[in-house]
C-alpha cells in the first residue's frame, strides 16, 4: 500500500521496483530502480523535526528489503539504504541511519543512529546502536554493538560471507523481474 503521510508527502517509486501488495510505504520515501520490497515490510517517513521538516527515507537501486522489515526515523532524520544491499527478514532500521552500498543485515537485527560502512555483513539477531562501523566489518550473530564497543574485537568480512551477500542480491533481482511479470495476472 502506497500512502501519504500527514504532511502530504507521497512515496516516489521507480517503475522497475517491485513492492509486495502487503507492504506499507508511507510518506517521504524514495525507492529507486530494481528494488524488491517483500511481504509485510513497513517503510514509514512521517515524523517531522522541530521545524516541521523531514528528510526522506531513500532505498537505492538493486536493494532488497525482505519480509517484515521496518524502516522508520525519529524526528524527520534521514535514512539511506545503499545500492545492492540486503535487509533480511524482520530487521529494524531506525533513523537517523545510513546503510552504505553492498551491506547485508541479517534476520531480526536492529540498526539505529549509526553509519554502516560499505561491504559490512551484520549477521542475525544483532544490535548496532550509536557506533559507526567502518567498511567491510563482519558482525557475528547475536552481537550487541553500542557506543563503547571495541571494534578491534571483530574481524573483516570473510570472502564466503561477501559471496553469500552477492547471491542474496542476485536472487532478489530475479524476484523483482518475476513478480513484476506476474503482477497483472492475479
Amino acid at each position: 500500500m502506497i500512502r501519504r503521510n500527514p504532511n502530504g508527502h507521497l512515496p516516489v517509486v521507480s517503475e522497475t521496483a517491485f513492492i509486495d501488495p502487503t507492504a506499507i510505504i508511507c510518506g517521504k520515501v524514495v525507492i529507486e530502480d530494481n528494488v524488491f520490497i517483500g511481504p509485510y515490510a513497513v517503510i514509514r517517513a512521517d515524523e517531522v523535526d522541530d521545524n516541521g521538516d523531514m528528510e526522506p527515507i531513500l532505498i537505492k537501486r538493486d536493494t532488497n528489503i525482505q519480509d517484515g522489515v521496518v524502516i522508520h526515523s525519529k524526528a524527520g532524520a534521514a535514512v539511506t539504504i545503499g545500492e545492492r544491499s540486503s535487509i533480511a527478514h524482520r530487521s529494524i532500521i531506525h533513523g537517523p541511519c545510513t546503510v552504505s552500498d553492498d551491506v547485508f543485515i541479517g534476520f531480526n537485527s536492529v540498526v539505529f543512529s549509526t553509519v554502516i560502512g560499505q561491504g559490512c555483513v551484520i549477521r542475525h539477531n544483532c544490535v548496532v546502536d550509536g557506533l559507526d562501523l567502518p567498511e567491510n566489518f563482519h558482525v557475528p550473530p547475536m552481537t550487541n554493538i553500542g557506543a563503547d564497543f571495541d571494534l578491534n574485537s571483530i574481524s573483516k568480512v570473510p570472502p564466503e560471507y561477501s559471496a553469500f551477500s552477492e547471491s542474496v542480491v542476485s536472487a532478489n533481482h530475479t524476484l523483482v523481474q518475476g513478480y513484476r511479470r506476474i503482477a497483472n495476472e492475479l
